[in-house]
């Protein structure tokens, strides 16, 4: 390697300086997606389970609640079962919920913390019926009135447990699963989780890494990316259609998140080279970024 080239990765490790040293001790929820996990190249999740390493390794305490929304599917379709959606959410019978909790806190939960293990980081698997308390989700985002069956809406974080684990030196990995009130488990959408965790938590960043750019104007051109937007501008863009589908819960709980205390909110993929550390440690990101406004 020759001065160039050392100058070059010097210059990279100053430009990212000031931002480990304005968000050393900061909390930072990372929304884990699950479609990106579950790419064939094996080198694309070890690119972001490094990547939250040297976060961790900066002094940011990271909470990460991952999805497994495609290996939910393929468990179901194995014992004979149909998935069905509305608004982006699973319909969970009783028969569902139980592929549901197994399939996130024994295979996706285990896989996502064995990656990160692989970094020499150290997480904590956590299935979120342990830390995450719901009620029976009724309504959708638009109010309306829904049975999804054990489908829960978080009501309560169990904060102290979470910051715990953080003050022992781990990285808590969440699964998207919580308690009911009635004992039993619920199926919780993982970016509603990862909202609502953040909120508790008071995080300075709550990052949703998916298979996706960020929020498009113009869907699916990459080249309509939407670099910045307003909280106040979501219910046009949700009207317009350009919010839909599996973006509607991802951007209801961001304005949620960021209504109670976030600071701001991210959209990035997963799938290009170590986009966590783009987003974060630079001025112009690569991703959608939801600010107060």
């Amino acid at each position: 390697m020759n001065v160039a080239e050392v100058t070059a990765k010097a210059k990279v490790l100053l430009e990212a300086l000031p931002y480990i040293q304005d968000f050393r001790g900061s909390i930072f929820v990372i929304k884990y997606g699950g479609s990106f996990m579950e790419d064939p190249d094996p080198s694309v999740r070890a690119r972001v389970a490094y990547d939250i390493a040297l976060l961790a390794a900066c002094g940011i305490h990271l909470v990460v609640v991952h999805g497994g929304g495609k290996a939910i599917t393929k468990a179901m379709e194995d014992s004979g079962l149909k998935a069905n959606f509305v608004n982006g959410l699973r319909v969970t019978d009783e028969a569902t919920i139980a592929v549901v909790k197994k399939t996130l806190d024994e295979v996706v939960n285990r896989e996502v913390c064995d990656a990160i293990a692989t970094a020499n980081a150290k997480p904590k698997g956590l299935s979120g019926d342990s830390v995450l308390v719901c009620e029976k989700l009724t309504t959708d985002d638009a109010g309306n009135a829904v049975d999804l069956g054990y489908v829960g809406d978080v009501t309560e974080v169990k904060v102290k447990l979470i910051k715990k684990e953080i003050a022992d030196g781990f990285i808590p990995v969440i699964s998207p699963v919580a308690e009911g009130h009635d004992g039993k488990p619920y199926n919780v959408n993982a970016d509603l989780a990862a909202g609502r965790v953040a909120s508790a938590l008071r995080a300075r960043r709550l990052v949703y890494m998916s298979d996706v750019p960020g929020l498009l104007a113009n869907p699916p051109d990459p080249a309509t990316l939407i670099s910045t937007l307003k909280a106040s501008q979501v219910d046009e863009l949700r009207k317009k259609g350009v919010i839909d589908k599996g973006m509607r819960p991802k951007v209801q709980s961001a304005v949620r998140a960021l209504q109670e205390g976030v600071q701001r909110v991210h959209f990035i993929d997963g799938r290009q080279p170590h986009s966590l550390l783009l987003e974060i440690f630079t001025g112009t990101g690569i991703g959608t970024e939801i600010v107060h406004g």
